[in-house]
C-alpha cells in the first residue's frame, strides 16, 4: 500500500470539501461540548448529593463533646447509637441508613473548604469538632414525619437536618440544565451524522473516476476507503480538541473562578470530573464520524 498516495488523497479530499468539513467540525464541536456539559452536570449533581444528601435523605446529628444542644450531656455512647440504629432500622418510612464517623465528616469538610485550612499548629477545626451522624434514605420524600418524630427525642441525638427544601431547587436547576444540554446535543449529533453522510457522498462523487480505475486494477477495499476514514478521523480529532478546550474553559472560568469562589458552601467538580467528561467526548467524537463513514463508503463506493 502506497501511503504517499493515501495521504495525498486525504489532503485533496479535505480541500475539495473544505466547507462541508468545516460544517461537520463545528457541528461536532457544539454537540460534543453539550454532551460534555451534560456529563459534568451529572457528576456535579452526584457530588452535591454525596456531600449534602439527596432529596430522599435526612441527616440525624449525634451528640458530641461540648455540644450546643443542652440536652446533650456528652458524646453519644455506643449503647445510644445501638438504640438509634434499632429505631431507624425498624421505621417503615426508612429505605436505608448508615452512620458517618467524625473522621468521615472531617474529610468532607476538608474537601469542601480546602485541606490547607486544617493544617499547621492552629487548624480551623479537627475531627473531634465534627459530630457523628446518621444518614437516612427515605422510601418517599413526602413521608418523613414518622422517622423525625421517632428519633428527635432519643438520647444521643443532637438535632435533625432536613435539606430537602434547600436542595430541591438546586438539584432541579442542575437536572434541567443537564437534560437541556443532552437534548440539544442529541439534535446536533443527528445533524452531524447527516453532514458526514453528505460529505462522504460528495467526496465519492468527486473521486468517481479514480475509484473506478482502482477497482479495475484490483485495489483492495481498505485501500479505497482508507482516505475517507482518515478524513473522518481528522474531522473527529479537531472537533474533540475544540470541545475539550471549551470544557476546560468552562471548568476554569465557570467553576474555578466563579462558582467555587462565590458558592463555597457546595462541593464542586474538578480535574477528575473533567477528565471523565473529556473521555466521553473523545470516545463519542470518532464514533460519530467513523461509523457512518464505514457504512456509507460501502454504499457509495460499492466496494
Amino acid at each position: 500500500m502506497q501511503l504517499r498516495y493515501v495521504f495525498s488523497e486525504l489532503g485533496q479530499g479535505l480541500r475539495r470539501n473544505l466547507s462541508m468539513h468545516i460544517a461537520v467540525i463545528l457541528t461536532l464541536f457544539v454537540s460534543l461540548t453539550l454532551v460534555g456539559l451534560g456529563v459534568l452536570l451529572n457528576q456535579q449533581a452526584d457530588k452535591a448529593a454525596q456531600h449534602w444528601g439527596s432529596q430522599l435523605q435526612i441527616t440525624v446529628w449525634l451528640c458530641k463533646e461540648r455540644d450546643d444542644n443542652p440536652a446533650c450531656t456528652g458524646e453519644v455512647t455506643d449503647a445510644q447509637k445501638a438504640d438509634i440504629d434499632a429505631v431507624v432500622g425498624a421505621n417503615p418510612e426508612v429505605a436505608d441508613h448508615h452512620f458517618e464517623s467524625q473522621e468521615e465528616a472531617f474529610e468532607k469538610v476538608k474537601e469542601l473548604l480546602g485541606p490547607e485550612k486544617f493544617d499547621g499548629p492552629n487548624p480551623a477545626a479537627t475531627a473531634e469538632d465534627m459530630p457523628q451522624s446518621v444518614w437516612i434514605t427515605l422510601k418517599d420524600p413526602e413521608e418523613y414525619e414518622g422517622i423525625t418524630s421517632a428519633v428527635v427525642g432519643l438520647d444521643g441525638v443532637s438535632g435533625i437536618r432536613d435539606m430537602r427544601d434547600v436542595l430541591k431547587p438546586i438539584y432541579g436547576s442542575i437536572n434541567a440544565l443537564q437534560w437541556a444540554a443532552l437534548a440539544t446535543a442529541a439534535f446536533l449529533v443527528f445533524a452531524a451524522l447527516l453532514l458526514v453522510g453528505n460529505t462522504i457522498r460528495l467526496a465519492a462523487f468527486a473521486r468517481r473516476k479514480e475509484i473506478g480505475i482502482m477497482r479495475l486494477v484490483g485495489a483492495s477495499t481498505l485501500y479505497i476507503t482508507l482516505p475517507f476514514l482518515l478524513e473522518a478521523i481528522v474531522t473527529a480529532a479537531i472537533g474533540v480538541a475544540l470541545a475539550g478546550g471549551a470544557l476546560a474553559a468552562f471548568m476554569y472560568f465557570g467553576i474555578e473562578q466563579r462558582a467555587a469562589t462565590g458558592l463555597a458552601f457546595m462541593p464542586w467538580i474538578g480535574r477528575d470530573e473533567y477528565l471523565v467528561a473529556l473521555g466521553a467526548v473523545a470516545i463519542l467524537g470518532p464514533v460519530l464520524t467513523l461509523l457512518p463513514t464505514l457504512v456509507l463508503t460501502r454504499k457509495y463506493l460499492k466496494v
